[in-house]
């Protein structure tokens, strides 16, 4: 044990600029911010919407960081913000726009110094007169594959990238968990061994992107021995305005609130170990295939 200690005393002498970030993170993280701090990207509306309801009404000690395109445009984050005038920041985030995400890990380093949490909410599965799911492969077009791609794949990617020193930084400290975590929503549909219907090209080929980007971060996280574990989640069929005209045939017993899926979600996020790092879980805690 000493002599564990007096190695990574002289490594740390060696390298002064060690010493500080380590210094820097621990004081940043671990004292300044009891109960965490958490990002949830794609935070105007739907599941990310109610993520950020949640974390502030569970976790009375918890700071939350929202991010979307439009903040002045966000009507319930700004009811949240009046309500949670000290623990919320809104922030602006374009998936689209690297430049936009980079400013957002430059706020969030200044102003809280680490991450605990980072959930990707935001993606697209149709827009109308742009983007609609495929029932052929004779309707699908390169430009709707690359717009789901851009904001499904792509971009949440990106947002992790910029976000890692935070990541790393903040680790497991004010939580209950041992670790950072980054949880990607996916859908079961991105599963390439689960897919036996066919169709939604675009969708589905932007979901394995995510979840194929998704577990090689992940690899590289354990690699590095980073205090991150990097899971994907499937939030089930939820009332959102994504999924709105795709619902009727969903049994009734199948279409899920908002409620009950962020609630699902953050038991699976807040039991998350670093064993848990790179699996894809469904909203009832069952791993999905890949």
């Amino acid at each position: 044990m000493v002599r564990v200690f007096l190695d990574t005393h002289r490594a740390l002498m060696a390298n002064p600029m060690r010493l500080r970030l380590r210094s820097f993170a621990s004081s940043a993280s671990a004292l300044n911010w009891e109960g965490g701090v958490s990002m949830v990207q794609g935070a105007s509306r739907g599941i990310g919407l109610e993520f950020v309801k949640h974390l502030l009404e569970k976790n009375e000690k918890g700071h939350v960081i929202a991010t979307c395109r439009n903040p002045n445009g966000a009507t319930g984050l700004l009811e949240l913000k009046n309500q949670f005038a000290e623990r919320l920041n809104i922030l602006p985030l374009d998936l689209t726009v690297e430049s936009t995400i980079e400013e957002s890990a430059k706020s969030v380093t200044e102003r809280y110094g680490s991450l605990n949490l980072l959930i990707n909410a935001s993606g697209i599965l149709s827009i109308p007169n742009v983007l609609q799911p495929e029932t052929t492969l004779s309707k699908l077009y390169k430009s709707s594959l690359m717009l789901a791609y851009e904001v499904n794949a792509v971009g949440p990617i990106l947002v992790i990238k910029h976000m890692w020193p935070l990541l790393k930084a903040g680790g497991g400290f004010g939580t209950e968990r041992d670790v950072a975590v980054v949880a990607n929503l996916s859908a079961r549909v991105g599963s390439i061994g689960d897919n036996r219907l066919g169709g939604w090209h675009s969708y589905r080929s932007s979901k394995a992107a995510l979840n194929q980007l998704t577990k090689t971060i992940s690899v590289e996280f354990a690699r590095k021995k980073d205090p991150i574990a990097c899971i994907l989640l499937h939030p089930g069929t939820v009332d959102t305005d994504l999924s709105r005209p795709f619902q009727r045939n969903v049994r009734a017993d199948k279409l899920f609130t908002k409620e009950f899926s962020v609630q699902k979600l953050l038991n699976i996020i807040n039991n998350t170990k670093h064993q848990d790092n790179g699996k894809f879980f469904a909203w009832d805690g069952q791993e999905i295939p890949w």
